[in-house]
């Protein structure tokens, strides 16, 4: 089995290494903070650790996973793509879509694996919507709409749009079949601080006539996680907090008039989403297959993204 180093040791970078450790995978961690460098060697007495990039760079390892600060993944990643490295690299890819553009050709160009951690296409209930709508059972594929929201843990250096919708937009553009955008509104509430959008409504266009609109909030009384689908002959609701899919046998007729006929839910498998992304990108390793989030898909989220953030800005300014 190929081995990785996890680069980064903190909130996110602990269930990275935990998983990898598990897997048999873990070769060792970089991490520049000297008390969570110590945890990681408490809890990990065998595994190799490294003080800087430079050495986990020159480590016999065939894969880095960045799990650091957002605006370093674009130098990181190009780095350990030219060092002749495979790549796993946490949501946002970048904050800029030339940079990832520019990750993603290069990857392909070096023969490299390029993997983002868009978490929830390897979550199993959003697996098994994604088969579902492409089984056509359901129809045609209107219109996806999520929530993400909750009193969480406001940021100075990045608005909640930038910390929340990740990967609400890879799941809106998996579940509409990755069409192209043509149009985006958006709308947020600084309410915490004058430059930090804490609450943002966002509604996207897609070529063919379908539709997005995501609601992303850390300033929420309640904690809100959810999917809603609308197609021609069903729709269907993932509650991420209850692990309940729930497929709804209704819709309107030709006259207009309401058509319900009861709903299903169906057996997902329970499996913990980081282990199943984990364990695909060590097989991608393994059979340099293109990952289900590749560089290409972490371009597309980071497009939407820039696009959204403009809107904002603009409507700042204004």
């Amino acid at each position: 089995m190929k081995q990785v180093v996890v680069v980064g040791a903190g909130n996110w970078g602990k269930n990275l290494i935990r998983n990898f450790a598990q897997l048999g995978a873990l070769a060792g961690v970089a991490e520049v903070n000297p008390q969570l460098r110590a945890a990681v060697a408490e809890q990990y007495p065998h595994v190799a650790l490294f003080t800087d990039y430079e050495q986990a760079l020159a480590s016999s390892a065939a894969a880095l996973v960045l799990a650091t600060p957002a605006p370093t993944h674009f130098q990181l990643a190009l780095t350990a793509l030219a060092a002749g490295k495979d790549v796993f690299v946490e949501k946002p890819m970048t904050l800029k879509s030339a940079e990832a553009r520019q990750l993603a050709e290069y990857a392909n160009q070096q023969s490299r694996i390029l993997m983002v951690g868009h978490l929830l296409l390897y979550q199993p209930a959003i697996r098994w919507m994604r088969d579902y709508l492409q089984s056509g059972q359901a129809g045609k594929v209107y219109h996806v709409a999520t929530q993400r929201l909750k009193l969480g843990r406001v940021r100075r250096e990045e608005n909640v749009w930038w910390s929340f919708a990740p990967h609400d937009v890879s799941v809106v553009l998996a579940l509409l079949g990755n069409p192209l955008v043509q149009e985006v509104q958006a709308q947020g509430q600084a309410i915490l601080q004058s430059q930090v959008e804490d609450d943002v409504h966002v509604s996207l266009a897609f070529e063919g006539g379908k539709t997005g609109h995501l609601h992303c909030s850390w300033y929420w009384p309640e904690m809100k996680r959810s999917t809603t689908v609308i197609a021609e002959r069903e729709m269907l609701v993932y509650d991420e907090i209850s692990q309940r899919v729930t497929v709804y046998n209704k819709g309107i007729h030709e006259d207009l008039s309401n058509r319900d006929e009861g709903s299903w839910s169906p057996e997902v498998t329970e499996s913990e989403p980081l282990k199943l992304e984990c364990e695909h990108f060590l097989d991608c390793l393994e059979t340099r297959q293109q990952p289900r989030s590749n560089g290409w898909n972490g371009v597309a989220v980071v497009e939407v993204l820039e696009k959204v953030q403009g809107c904002l800005d603009r409507s700042r300014q204004d």
